[in-house]
């Protein structure tokens, strides 16, 4: 996304991009980026304790053959998808391909072009200078075009942003069940978000990209360093010690890990983007996991059994 494109450009390679290397690979049935349950009935199977949900039961079925089962859920069609975009003044950054703000450009692009494919409605809602703007969900093309330009020519942000009224609003405004996409670098305490984000996954299913860039795991080794907090814009001399830096190092880790439990307990997805890395083998190679793993799920315990 970086370079001297023009806007329309990168968008247009951006569309390219996710056509040629995702769309192929990714569609053949109606599935989002993480498979889940839609609100149409399909075919029964046996029901597998403690992975199945009771709700699902089919008690004819069951009744009749005296061997519980449940009932699949078909994808639902025409459905609207929303993403949350952070564009919080920490996402101005990045020390290696892209941006973590490209980033957030292209993975909303490739949710939004994904979608737009099967004809599901795309809305956003964009987290920028401590506000939330809304982008109605809409089918088409420009509706995605005029969207991605806007993430693209957002000016740079000021101050702090928080996740958790964005989030809320999101819970609040759409009950209808269907994907919601958070594409953040989740800095925030994960105490903040968490319930917020809970309750989102309450009623959607829910896909959390994380946005990482590789200074944020682990510092280099150049010795004094000034470093500036992007959100409030202070600014310290920073020694990067051995020890500091194993510190630094840790406490990062810690933070990723606190961020992967919380997202866990919400019942959300966890994708993780890097900026030194190739970011649409990442979001295919996710998909696919999540779809293996998906289809050993449903697989009935006595084949799956049979298969060891």
């Amino acid at each position: 996304m970086s370079g001297r494109a023009t806007p329309e450009q990168a968008l247009r390679r951006l569309e390219l991009t996710v056509v040629r290397r995702l769309d192929g690979l990714l569609h053949g049935r109606h599935q989002g980026l993480i498979p889940g349950p839609g609100s149409e009935l399909g075919d029964t199977r046996i029901y597998v304790p403690g992975e199945d949900d009771v709700r699902r039961m089919d008690w004819a079925v069951t009744a009749r053959t005296t061997t519980p089962h449940v009932r699949d859920l078909i994808a639902d069609r025409e459905l609207e998808t929303w993403a949350l975009a952070d564009l919080s003044a920490s996402m101005d950054f990045g020390t290696a391909n892209v941006s973590k703000r490209d980033l957030v450009v292209s993975a909303v692009g490739a949710i939004g072009f994904l979608a737009g494919r099967v004809g599901d409605r795309f809305g956003a809602y964009i987290l920028h200078d401590g506000d939330v703007h809304r982008y109605p969900a809409r089918s088409g093309r420009p509706a995605l075009y005029a969207l991605l330009s806007s993430l693209l020519g957002a000016p740079p942000p000021r101050g702090t942003a928080e996740l958790a009224p964005a989030l809320e609003m999101m819970a609040t405004a759409h009950r209808r069940r269907g994907l919601r996409v958070i594409v953040s670098d989740f800095l925030e305490d994960p105490a903040a978000w968490e319930r917020p984000l809970r309750r989102l996954g309450s009623r959607h299913q829910v896909l959390a990209v994380e946005v990482v860039d590789p200074r944020e795991l682990e510092l280099p080794d150049v010795g004094l360093l000034t470093m500036t907090d992007p959100e409030t814009g202070r600014s310290r001399d920073v020694y990067l010690s051995p020890r500091i830096r194993a510190r630094y190092a840790e406490a990062a880790a810690a933070q990723r890990q606190a961020n992967a439990l919380a997202l866990r307990r919400a019942g959300a997805g966890h994708m993780v983007l890097r900026t030194d890395r190739d970011w649409v083998a990442d979001i295919a190679q996710f998909v696919l996991r999540q779809r293996r793993a998906s289809h050993t799920m449903r697989r009935p315990a006595a084949t799956r059994g049979a298969a060891k």
